[in-house]
């Protein structure tokens, strides 16, 4: 058991290095992105990411709402649908976001607020009950560029025509020893979620 366990060892230290001082986890986190088409639609959908414990939103889920604001203010879809549970008892991340939509000039009857879903899959299947009853088919997914390929995969499941739309730089390249390491946390995490998302029958 001896050279099997240094073999290990010695395998989980070459990886360890590789993922903090080599481009390694950027080149692997790019193989699950694509590119962004920016057009009109009849909807654009910013999916969930994550509210702080004092009630503000995740860089992430900033960044996410963001992007769908301005590509409403822009004029590519009429609705904009805000995704996000709730939190701690307080207000849910769609609230949250629809609150900071509206102060950026977004009209209210323009925003739907949808605080139920708590994964991707629940999302497109609550969306496909509430936008296809109202003829919306095309929309504009934002989400994480890790994140895409999953997304946009499980609405065209529920019968979307997806443009995806990622809220973050396709070209952002990690440098740093702890950027690269939660590069590949990431690229992990999202590769585990596709192959289940997989092997379930989600996609």
């Amino acid at each position: 058991m001896r050279p099997t366990s240094r073999l290990v060892g010695l395998l989980g230290i070459i990886l360890f290095f590789a993922c903090a001082f080599t481009p390694l986890p950027d080149f692997l986190s790019r193989a699950l992105r694509i590119p962004s088409r920016v057009e009109h639609a009849e909807a654009i959908v910013v999916l969930a990411a994550a509210v702080e414990g004092n009630g503000e939103l995740s860089r992430e889920s900033l960044r996410r709402s963001i992007r769908g604001i301005v590509l409403q203010r822009e004029g590519l879809a009429p609705i904009l649908v805000l995704l996000g549970p709730a939190s701690g008892g307080g207000p849910s991340e769609a609230e949250v976001r629809a609150d900071l939509a509206r102060q950026l000039g977004v009209p209210s009857q323009a925003i739907l607020a949808v605080a139920t879903a708590q994964t991707t899959r629940e999302e497109a299947s609550r969306l496909r009950a509430l936008l296809q009853p109202r003829g919306v088919r095309r929309i504009l997914l934002v989400t994480n560029s890790e994140h895409m390929i999953r997304a946009k995969a499980v609405f065209e499941r529920q019968g979307f025509d997806v443009l995806p739309v990622s809220a973050d730089d396709v070209s952002e390249t990690a440098t740093a020893p702890e950027g690269r390491l939660n590069l590949t946390r990431i690229f992990l995490q999202e590769f585990l979620a596709l192959a289940y998302y997989r092997v379930a029958g989600y996609l």
